[in-house]
């Protein structure tokens, strides 16, 4: 599938704002199921400096300062994407769950690279409700892939799909709580429950492609950001792979997929994030979201 990707994000305040320093992961990736070309971010008031360049995690980060006095702040992503959808070398798919933590056996191909997923990160405890609710699938001995497979499942069925339920630095007590959540919640969700018990996964955003119903015109802007779950599964050659889960939606992640960025959790991949210096007391978010297909 091909993909015309764009991604506004618009600030207004009540005042002017001097100084705004931002940071944004809005240019999805290049991997070797998804083909990106011609991404352009372009920032509102044109800014004093901005330059772009790869994180920790690989992923693409524009930085940019603004030092024209404004009222409202506009960044545009615009970006040509090819997906298909990943390919798996399932020769890693049966073996026991217990057998791919990277902690407890760091000689593993790879292992080193996923530690970093399978531990504590900001918005992702390791809750004892969490590691309960997880050990209903990973019961001893089962392949971890249907292991995770189900945990998708099961979370799917269990949580709602609820805006007004949780926030953005919602716990995993709270999610539990609630009962429900948007799809940052499911993915953390899920994480919470492979960590607690020594599995790796990561934190996925980018955007899915929606199909409206029959006979409905097609909304510009009216998709949304997406987040899912990738597990890391050992593999005999190599080091291993990234099995990607949509807990949200209850399916594997295939071609309508966008992937943008990840990390160990939301915190480390918001759309856009940044400091302003002003007086203003109030300020609004407006986000619009489009993905394209492209004939």
């Amino acid at each position: 599938m091909k993909y015309l990707v764009t991604h506004r994000t618009i600030y207004t305040y009540d005042d002017d704002v001097t100084d705004s320093l931002g940071i944004a992961h809005v240019v999805p990736r290049s991997l070797p199921w998804q083909h990106v070309t011609d991404p352009a971010v372009t920032v509102s008031p044109v800014p004093a400096d901005q330059s772009s360049d790869a994180d920790f995690y690989g992923n693409t980060v524009t930085y940019f300062q603004v030092l024209t006095p404004h009222k409202e702040l506009e960044v545009d992503a615009v970006s040509h994407v090819e997906v298909s959808a990943p390919a798996y070398d399932d020769s890693g798919f049966t073996q026991p769950w217990e057998s791919a933590r990277p902690l407890d056996d760091p000689s593993l191909p790879g292992a080193w690279r996923a530690c970093d997923m399978a531990v504590v990160s900001p918005l992702i405890e390791h809750t004892a409700e969490a590691a309960a609710y997880g050990a209903e699938s990973l019961t001893p001995g089962r392949p971890l892939v249907e292991a995770a497979a189900e945990l998708m499942h099961r979370i799917h069925a269990d949580f709602a799909y609820d805006k007004t339920a949780t926030t953005v630095t919602s716990t995993i007590d709270e999610i539990f709580s609630a009962q429900g959540g948007v799809c940052q919640d499911f993915a953390h969700l899920m994480i919470a429950c492979l960590r607690t018990h020594g599995l790796a996964a990561r934190y996925v955003s980018g955007y899915l492609a929606t199909t409206p119903p029959p006979g409905t015109p097609r909304l510009v802007g009216a998709d949304a950001s997406h987040a899912w779950v990738a597990v890391w599964v050992p593999a005999p050659v190599g080091e291993g792979e990234w099995v990607m889960l949509d807990p949200t939606n209850d399916q594997w992640v295939d071609e309508r997929y966008v992937t943008v960025a990840w990390g160990r959790d939301y915190a480390d991949v918001p759309p856009v994030k940044g400091v302003i210096f002003t007086e203003a007391k109030k300020s609004t978010l407006a986000v619009s979201v489009d993905v394209a297909p492209v004939v």
